[in-house]
């Protein structure tokens, strides 16, 4: 296998990696646009930006991981299908609990309420990431996987 080639293979537990801090990232910067308001205040214009993003961005994560990369994985490692179905699974809670964020968002839910979803959210979504990582790494650094990185771990 010429180097290259090894570089790219190799490329893809990078690429979960690098995704996985943007999301922690832009969790972040969510909870710090939530911290910065008063209890009482109305929600700020840069929080339903961040929200927005934030959802957005975990949610196109998931559906590339789904569409794209669980199958390469069971097709090459069918040993993986059960890991991958829970993983699956995650994604699908951690859906629910993405849009009752932003139903919260778009019924101007008070900063409290607000970050009791983001924290559930960021509990879920850690538990998630690592657990994906400790299962996933090393199969992704010799998966032959010939996709675009954003259609197969998101648009971040």
């Amino acid at each position: 296998m010429a180097e290259g080639e090894k570089t790219r293979l190799i490329a893809w537990s990078t690429e979960l990696r690098a995704v996985h801090q943007r999301l922690r990232e832009a969790l972040r910067v969510t909870r710090a646009a939530l911290d910065g308001g008063a209890a009482n205040d109305p929600i700020a214009p840069d929080l339903l930006l961040f929200c927005h993003g934030f959802c957005t961005a975990l949610t196109g994560h998931h559906q590339g991981e789904d569409r794209e990369l669980f199958p390469a994985i069971a097709a090459a490692h069918p040993e993986l299908r059960e890991t991958l179905r829970k993983l699956t699974h995650d994604h699908t809670m951690i859906g629910q609990l993405m849009a009752d964020l932003q139903a919260a968002v778009e019924r101007d839910g008070s900063p409290a309420a607000l970050r009791r979803h983001l924290e559930g959210i960021a509990a879920i979504m850690e538990s998630h990431f690592r657990y994906e990582e400790r299962q996933l790494l090393a199969v992704l650094e010799s998966l032959a996987l010939d996709a675009d990185p954003h259609d197969v771990l998101g648009p971040l």
